[in-house]
């Protein structure tokens, strides 16, 4: 097995110790991406949930490209808001990024989120 740190300019770089994402590559050659939860922070100050979560989606989307995959490879996503009721308006622009088999998710509310953020998406990818 090998481990790859993941990493491009194009998403929000790590506000803790942590990395944007990991590869792992198995010795039979599957490859797996795991993508940290990613944040819109560069949208502060926040209120627009849909812009929100389209900014978190293309920097997923850019981490997903730095580990040579895309939206087709995600098997599963997690979702994190901050509020319930913002659900049916996240889920019309995370939609927008997945066209068919569409991957396994949850979605969670919780009370707070780093940087104050309304939502936060990670994702798992394979190749």
């Amino acid at each position: 097995m090998s481990k790859e740190i993941v990493y491009t300019d194009q998403a929000p770089a790590p506000i803790g110790p942590y990395n944007q994402a990991v590869k792992v590559t198995t010795a039979c050659g599957s490859t797996t991406l795991y993508v940290s939860g990613q944040v819109a922070i560069e949208l502060a100050p926040l209120g627009d949930i849909q812009a929100e979560t389209q900014k978190v989606m293309e920097n997923v989307g850019a981490i997903l490209r730095a580990g040579n995959m895309d939206y087709a490879n995600v098997v599963k996503a997690t979702i994190f808001v901050k509020d319930m009721n913002n659900f049916a308006a996240i889920n019309e622009v995370y939609g927008r990024f997945f066209t068919s088999d569409f991957p396994a998710r949850e979605t969670v509310e919780v009370a707070r989120l780093p940087k104050d953020v309304n939502v936060e998406i990670s994702v798992i990818a394979v190749n």
